[in-house]
């Protein structure tokens, strides 16, 4: 009986080797620029000033099964009286992928990645507004599940409005690459 046991593969055991797998390598500032050109006349402003943020993602394959991800969020604050601040923040991460199919390589490199970068992200622009001498700037949550239905969304309506363009044989136009923005 207890030889039997032994060969017999529970669970967590047998051949890892096919598994998915999935780790964060590094995540790092790749670039990070802040400025407060209007300084020191800005903290004499009594308004509000008006917030701008917009973010961008690039997916780049370093090696067979790394992959970088870099998101770049741009956040100005702007009034009557002229710009508060301005910070550009490039934060990137480098992610082990193995065994992971062709298909899931975009929601994981476009959703699931960002998702893990976001917070320590908006930690270092929360950071660098405190330390310009203004409140500390705490973005909310981006939804990047919603960006990247909505991406694909509209490379199916362009794919549809080109006469159909490129298809994956059932009907349905291909997820985007994830080299590209989001």
């Amino acid at each position: 009986m207890a030889d039997q046991d032994s060969i017999t593969p529970g669970n967590g055991s047998g051949d890892q080797n096919d598994a998915p797998q999935a780790a964060t390598l590094a995540q790092y500032i790749k670039d990070l620029s802040v400025e407060s050109p209007s300084s020191p006349q800005v903290f004499q402003w009594q308004e509000q000033p008006q917030l701008d943020v917009s973010f961008n993602l690039n997916v780049e394959k370093i090696a067979d099964e790394v992959h970088e991800v870099v998101m770049k969020v741009e956040v100005s604050a702007r009034s009557e009286s002229g710009v508060h601040f301005v910070v550009d923040l490039s934060y990137g991460g480098l992610f082990g992928l193995r065994n992971i199919p062709e298909e899931a390589l975009p929601p994981f490199l476009l959703v699931e990645a960002p998702r893990l970068l976001f917070p320590f992200a908006r930690q270092i622009l929360a950071d660098a507004t405190q330390q310009a001498g203004f409140p500390p700037l705490l973005l909310d949550p981006i939804d990047f599940g919603a960006a990247y239905m909505a991406q694909l969304e509209t490379a199916q309506a362009a794919s549809a409005a080109n006469g159909g363009g490129s298809s994956n044989g059932d009907g349905e136009t291909p997820p985007p690459e994830p080299e590209g923005n989001a």
